[in-house]
């Protein structure tokens, strides 16, 4: 007897051979799962063909059953290396093909996590929102005014991001995901800028001898100061919200607090203007949150803000500094230029724009001041504007407002339950009020960076349905706090 139950205690449930269904589906997903790992091979065979693949696939079967297991670690990873491009920041791991890696392994694991059932797919009015504007984005692509341009930011940047969304939604289980999510994208953020800061004594990577860059010489992302400033301002949201928000343990606080400072004194070197208003729109959430008086809180805002340009030495640029006179410096004028630029392109091409990432290649034909060289568009809303048309931008709008909504609702559900004593996962409730600080931050700074087709919105707009999610399991009674294990 005493052998038998052991037999049975130690045999998986998928190998009950007392029960042909559950055989049946182990059969299925371990089928789904070598034809994952082969299909996988072949791929990177494809792309990458060196004889270290053959030793990397000797570690394949530990490396698949532990992503199996944490599906949402290997996304994770996947968009801190894509959105932060750590491979650029670091060049020692550039001929690695990390994103590369990760990419493949990223649909491979989600293909089998959904062939084998471990994935419960749900669906929600925002991710039709931005299925529709995918899908407009998409079909611009053949009304483009440089196809080759559109297609290729498409596969390497859009389609990833169209993968992710519904993945890091679906793959939250429990709140402790959710909260590991914060902590890889305040890290991430974190040794961005240490690089940053380490790159101001750097001459080579320095724009207008000022303004900070990363990976310039290598044609980086990160090697213009306004994108630079755009990815450091989406960690801050959590860094601050680890830091202030009520609950946390002390080495939540001393890490909010750490990454907060670092990450602020980054982008503060990048002298990108959108990046500290951008920076101020989070500490504001935070202290409309905090501190009851409206106006101590508009006087604070205030200051705070006045404090930052003053630290940021905006006045010393060469662009949009003190050293240029009238109302309008020359920075500010090259962004209206780019703007009317912007809308004229819209009106020519009012159904699909001119393509994603069309903008530049169009800019000479349509501005009214051209100097030499093509600018940025430096705004999201008349970035997607040129590029997806009016109807593009309607879509967009209601996409953003409806996941501000969806952050909203789901914040003040969890603080009403707070309020009612009910036990929760207190990260999970900070990452919450980083999502709405995140999109605050994101439509403030959106004015004058470019970043409608870049990862930011899309992540916040995913992390918000997880804790929506959270939160209607919280008020449907289910017990999702510290102890609360996984789904399986």
């Amino acid at each position: 007897m005493a052998i038998e139950h052991l037999h049975q205690r130690n045999l998986p449930d998928e190998l009950d051979l007392a029960d042909p269904e559950r055989v049946k589906r182990a059969l299925r997903r371990q089928i789904a799962i070598g034809l994952g790992v082969s299909i996988g091979a072949g791929l990177l065979w494809f792309y990458l063909p060196s004889p270290l693949l053959i030793v990397g696939l000797a570690f394949a079967p530990i490396a698949t059953a532990l992503v199996i297991k944490q599906p949402y670690i290997l996304c994770l990873s996947f968009i801190a290396l894509s959105f932060f491009r750590l491979h650029e920041a670091f060049p020692q791991l550039y001929n690695l093909h990390l994103p590369l890696l990760l990419a493949v392994a990223s649909m491979l694991v989600l293909g089998t996590q959904l062939a084998i059932g471990r994935i419960k797919p749900y669906w929600s009015r925002e991710l039709t929102y931005f299925s529709l504007f995918f899908a407009q984005v998409t079909i611009g692509i053949l009304f483009a005014t440089n196809r080759a341009n559109s297609m290729s930011y498409w596969i390497d940047t859009y389609s990833k991001i169209a993968i992710m969304v519904p993945a890091i939604a679906w793959l939250a289980r429990n709140p402790r995901e959710l909260a590991l999510a914060g902590k890889v994208l305040v890290a991430a953020g974190l040794a961005v800028s240490l690089v940053a800061i380490h790159n101001t004594g750097d001459p080579i990577n320095l724009v207008e001898g000022t303004r900070v860059t990363i990976g310039r010489e290598m044609g980086s992302l990160l090697g213009d100061p306004n994108d630079l400033s755009l990815v450091l301002l989406f960690p801050i949201s959590f860094s601050v919200a680890y830091l202030l928000s009520p609950g946390m343990s002390w080495s939540n606080r001393i890490f909010g607090l750490i990454s907060a400072i670092i990450i602020l004194i980054a982008i503060l070197d990048t002298k990108s203007r959108g990046g500290l208003l951008g920076a101020a729109a989070v500490f504001a959430v935070f202290a409309l949150r905090t501190i009851k008086s409206r106006v101590v809180t508009i006087g604070v805002g205030g200051l705070g803000a006045m404090a930052l340009f003053a630290l940021a030495g905006i006045s010393g640029r060469q662009s949009g500094g003190a050293a240029e006179a009238g109302m309008v410096d020359e920075s500010a004028a090259g962004r209206l230029y780019a703007w009317q630029a912007a809308f004229r392109m819209a009106l020519d091409h009012p159904l699909f724009g001119v393509g994603i990432d069309n903008f530049p290649g169009n800019f000479y034909f349509y501005t009214s001041n051209w100097e030499g060289f093509a600018k940025a568009v430096h705004s999201t809303w008349f970035g997607v504007l040129a590029e997806t048309g009016f109807v593009g931008l309607i879509l967009f709008l209601v996409l953003v407002g409806a996941t501000v909504k969806r952050s909203f609702g789901a914040l003040r559900t969890l603080d009403r339950l707070r309020a009612e004593g009910v036990r929760m996962n207190l990260e999970a409730y900070a990452i919450a009020q980083a999502v709405l600080a995140g999109l605050a931050s994101f439509i403030v700074s959106g004015s004058f960076l470019t970043q409608g087709f870049t990862w930011p919105i899309y992540i916040l707009l995913a992390l918000a349905l997880s804790v929506s999610r959270f939160a209607g399991r919280m008020a449907a009674g289910d017990v999702v706090d510290e102890d609360d294990p996984p789904e399986p």
